[in-house]
């Protein structure tokens, strides 16, 4: 692309960008990943006590589905996913340079709107009647994929760059790296977004990192039923050594990180 059109591009979508009612809408889309975070965690949170459930993105939207007005707030969840997404595929237009740090941002930028829509794209199919286990999705997906010619090393270069992700949000809440994203508030209610912030972030790296140390164990076992999803690594852990401890630690994690999302619809830098 000729650096005119970069340009030319670059403007459009910081005047998309600017428009006050795509702010709003992305601001939604942080409250109701929240929203959908502090299910997952309260899922996560029976199961540490016995209850059933689909501790992952599939089970939260099932339940939101069967509260009254649920099919409105999935409406609600799809548009403001979607917005969000939309907002991160214009931070990775602006992103500017071509050094291996802007192609780093671009990526990072990228990968969240993708991650934005496609859950989106979930809560869409279950406002509309449908829906399906993650987990299965996740199971299916490996077993093409293993089954395929170099399959094995897809997977695991698959459950690496998951593990990463892991790796990256618990670097991110231990540092306190997500303070770059939001305009904390001053005195008490900064250090609680603060607290929030980090507990949630290092819960949500762990519970990641897992997924993807399962996608490894998949590929080397060539047994695609290991790799299950979020709903599968976060009851992995209450089959370890103190894993029902392990589980409500991460699952209260995950309520924090839930809580913090809609502090950050308020605080975020857009």
């Amino acid at each position: 692309m000729s650096s005119s059109a970069t340009s030319t591009a670059r403007s459009a979508a910081s005047r998309l960008e600017d428009n006050p009612a795509l702010r709003v809408a992305a601001r939604t889309g942080y409250a109701v990943n929240g929203l959908l975070h502090l299910l997952i965690g309260g899922i996560a949170l029976g199961v540490a006590f016995g209850s059933g459930g689909e501790a992952d993105q599939s089970g939260a939207l099932s339940g939101l589905a069967s509260t009254p007005g649920g099919t409105f707030l999935l409406w609600v969840v799809t548009l403001g996913l979607w917005a969000l997404g939309l907002f991160q595929l214009l931070e990775t237009v602006l992103v500017q340079g071509a050094d291996k740090d802007a192609w780093a941002d671009r990526a990072k930028e990228a990968g969240k709107a993708i991650a934005y829509l496609a859950i989106g794209f979930s809560a869409f199919s279950v406002a509309q009647g449908g829906g399906s286990s993650s987990s299965g999705q996740t199971q299916s997906l490996t077993a093409k994929l293993v089954e395929s010619p170099g399959g094995v090393v897809l997977v695991v270069i698959l459950g690496l760059g998951v593990l990463a992700v892991g790796v990256y949000f618990v670097i991110k809440g231990a540092r306190g790296k997500f303070l770059d994203d939001i305009t904390a508030p001053a005195g008490r209610t900064g250090r609680i977004v603060t607290v929030l912030g980090q507990v949630g972030y290092i819960a949500k790296g762990v519970a990641i990192g897992i997924v993807g140390v399962l996608f490894c164990v998949a590929a080397f076992t060539s047994d695609a039923s290991e790799a299950t999803g979020l709903d599968g690594a976060l009851k992995s852990l209450a089959e370890l050594p103190f894993g029902v401890v392990l589980l409500v630690v991460v699952a209260l994690g995950l309520l924090a990180y839930g809580v913090y999302c809609f502090a950050r619809a308020r605080f975020a830098r857009l």
